[in-house]
Parts: C-alpha cells; structure tokens; sequence
C-alpha cells in the first residue's frame, strides 16, 4: 500500500538505529504513536527493502486493519495519512537513492566513488533511471548506467536490464564486440562505446578493468 514511498529508495541501517528501530534477525523493527495516542503504529523494514505496518487500536488493544483495505471514510483516510506522514518521515530521515538495484551496480558505483570520488549524475528528468559519470578535469563521460529492456541490447528476454556504457578505442571496436556478453553501445556512438550487462555475466575485477579503460580514454 505504501510502496511509492519507498520506491527508488533504500535504508541506511546506521540511521535507522540512530531513528530508533531495533534490528531483529532479518528485519528492523520501530514503534511509534499516531492520532494523539490512539494507536501504537509498528514499522517493520527488511533488509530486502519490503515495508510492514501493523496498527494497534491502544485503548481496546486490537489491530486495526481497515487502512489495508479498499474501506472509505473520513476516519479510515485519517488513518492512511497519519500513517503515511510516519514513514515519509523515516524515509526522509533514514533512507538514500538508490535507482539501481542489482548486486554489480552496487559494486561498479561503489568502486568509481572510491577510486575516482565521481557520483552518478543523473541528467534527465524523463529518464530517471539513467545516469552518467564525467571526469572532473574535462567533463568527458566516460561511463553510464542505464535500465534497458534486454531484447534491445540483443538478449533473448525483455526484462529490464542494468547495464553499463563504457569508451572504447574505435580501432579496438571488432576485437570488444567479438568477446562474449559484450554488446555495442547502447544510446551512444557504437563506434566508440560499448555495453556490458550488470548481471554478473562479467566477472566484477574484468568490470573494474574496462572502467579504468574507459576513464583513461575520456582522458584523452
């Protein structure tokens, strides 16, 4: 029901302790009152970003659950709303943006962070779940993240896709396209730029190779 609040979004552990929630084997774990005392809302976020509430009604000790259903009313959306502002406030306070979800693009940004200080940019406001590094001394990209249908980039499924555009030396062009799971660049200069599937059909320390490759050749 509250999905929008936390979509492209994801929890920070340290701040959500900080927040007051409890870890509790899978989850975290938060109580608080809405509506003066009336209930006691219970916030439960696991560490696979799904959201839980659950609401007790403080003076007859039951849940209620009316807000989980399709029922109408003043009251039951006064309910909603006050739930809603509780975990806009947690989201607020103990989440980060996080547009790309897989386990490589996690690593890809995290190495680039470390090795470069360069953050993702994000340019376009139509296509949100794209974005792009630039170096600092010429503002040449040199690599991006993108979400793509795979069928598009020449795999079998249509399932949506993390993946990575990266420079290529255009005389290197047939020898990069020719290895496996290597594809030509998507949305940019196919002569120049090259796509690989955030999927971990590429070893992670091989990403990491044609990253600083990449970086170098925006150099130049």
């Amino acid at each position: 029901m509250f999905d929008e609040i936390i979509r492209r979004k994801k929890p920070i552990p340290e701040k959500l302790v900080s927040y007051g929630f409890k870890c509790d084997g899978d989850y975290f774990q938060y109580y608080t009152e809405i509506l003066n005392g009336t209930f006691v809302l219970t916030v439960q976020i696991g560490t696979d970003n799904t959201i839980k509430t659950n609401l007790i009604e403080k003076e007859t000790g039951e849940e209620y659950i009316l807000y989980k259903t399709n029922a109408t009313g003043a009251y039951v959306g006064e309910v909603r709303t006050a739930i809603e502002q509780a975990l806009c406030d947690i989201v607020q306070n103990c989440y980060e943006t996080a547009i790309f979800k897989t386990a490589q693009a996690q690593m890809v940004i995290e190495f680039v962070r470390e090795i470069y200080g360069d953050e993702l940019e994000f340019l376009w406001t139509k296509f949100p779940d794209n974005a792009i590094w630039r170096r600092k001394d010429n503002k040449k990209w040199y690599g991006a993240i993108l979400t793509v249908a795979g069928k598009k980039i020449g795999l079998e499924s249509d399932k949506i896709e993390e993946i990575i555009d990266l420079r290529m030396n255009p005389a290197d062009a047939q020898t990069v396209l020719s290895r496996d799971n290597y594809y030509p660049g998507w949305h940019m200069n196919k002569k120049s730029w090259y796509t690989l599937v955030l999927n971990g059909s590429i070893p992670d320390e091989e990403l990491k190779k044609r990253i600083r490759e990449s970086y170098k050749l925006a150099g130049k």
